[in-house]
């Protein structure tokens, strides 16, 4: 399977295009006088447009992303985009272990680039060279470079994707796996699927069984559930959408670039560990690096596909391969009890609640994330 070297390369049509249409931005008033009360704020979102259109630097966002190393490849027919920052390999020590980090929504391979290297580099940091991993960042189909599956998106499909891209596009026989949200629903689906691929998997959120039929929930687990439900009953306007009219608000983003601003900072802002300051977590700077990526690329809509096809991802089975939870300290999910993920991770290892990061926990505390990568799998190199 051929894999291209890749750089990202906006026009300049596209950029003064851009830059034309948030001058023209019609804004909306507030519905409700507290501040983000009833999603972004008008004035935030009004003072994010006038910077992106006349501050942000898009070509010096452009170089530093392209000081990555970028690829394509096809997999089952088609196009993947992602990163491999190659592992540094200590004199007379191991190879490294490829490790392939999976990204959420509404995120991008951005998430996972201030891992990237401390992973792969560890003496460049202060760490321990035989901690070195193999990093591959993969875009989700449908997400920026990467097309989508040439059928429905869902993560057990995109699990078969990245197994194909690991072990017979870049030859790896054995490797790990993180990711969080929709990624930690591919990185369980590899551990479900290809057992004897994987090395182990990490997660910062966790699939929870939606089979009790063994077992009943206990109490503990049974009132998680209930805040479950009712934080998705006051949360999951978003979601509703998306799962039944993609196509309806996937119009006017595409047309709209201050409509996608909103869209995407609403998750950022009530997602994050950032106690309801969005720039305590993510300056402008990265914000608009997001937007105008989604934007150039015109893939809003097909990121929504994995919503509309939500219903046919199968329930996720017991997972017997090394597993372990850095939890996220997003308000869903805080207060998960450890009983329900071991009805998933049956072979759970390492198990931690920092009550810092949120649901894009390795852009906003990477050194938190990659310490916890090398503790778990560093007793799992010698089975690789």
């Amino acid at each position: 399977m051929t894999v291209t070297p890749f750089q990202i390369s906006v026009s300049d049509d596209v950029l003064d295009d851009l830059r034309a249409r948030l001058a023209r931005t019609r804004f909306t008033t507030a519905s409700d006088t507290t501040s983000w009360a009833a999603g972004t704020d008008p004035g935030y979102l009004r003072e994010l447009v006038a910077y992106w259109a006349n501050e942000f630097d898009w070509r010096a966002a452009e170089k530093a992303l392209n000081a990555f190393p970028h690829y394509l490849a096809e997999v089952a027919g088609r196009q993947v985009h992602f990163v491999h920052v190659r592992g540094v390999r200590p004199e007379g020590g191991p190879e490294p272990l490829p490790l392939v980090l999976t990204h959420g929504w509404p995120s991008s391979f951005v998430e996972m680039l201030g891992v990237a290297r401390r992973l792969a580099d560890p003496a460049a940091y202060g760490g321990d060279p035989a901690d070195a991993f193999d990093v591959v960042i993969p875009s989700l189909p449908g997400f920026l470079f990467s097309e989508l599956p040439d059928g429905p998106f869902t993560r057990q499909g995109t699990a078969r994707i990245w197994h194909s891209l690991m072990t017979e596009t870049l030859g790896h026989r054995r490797f790990g796996a993180f990711g969080g949200d929709i990624g930690g629903g591919v990185t369980q689906w590899l551990g479900a699927l290809f057992p004897e691929s994987l090395v182990g998997v990490h997660l910062t959120s966790a699939v929870i069984t939606a089979d009790f039929g063994d077992r009943p929930p206990t109490a503990e687990e049974q009132a998680f559930l209930d805040d479950l439900r009712a934080y998705d009953e006051q949360d999951g306007g978003y979601s509703e959408i998306m799962c039944t009219r993609p196509d309806t608000v996937a119009a006017g983003l595409m047309d709209s670039p201050a409509g996608l601003a909103a869209w995407i900072i609403d998750k950022y802002r009530d997602w994050s560990d950032c106690g309801g300051d969005l720039e305590t977590r993510w300056d402008k700077d990265t914000l608009c690096t997001i937007a105008t990526l989604y934007w150039a690329t015109g893939t809003i809509g097909s990121s929504f596909q994995q919503y509309y096809d939500y219903p046919l991802n199968p329930p996720v089975p017991r997972i017997t391969v090394p597993g372990a939870v850095t939890l996220s300290n997003e308000p869903a999910l805080r207060t998960l009890p450890k009983s329900l993920v071991e009805r998933v991770l049956t072979d759970l290892r390492h198990w931690h609640r920092p009550e810092r990061g949120g649901h894009f926990m390795s852009h906003e505390e990477p050194e938190q994330v990659v310490t916890d990568l090398r503790a778990f799998f560093r007793p799992l190199r010698a089975e690789a």
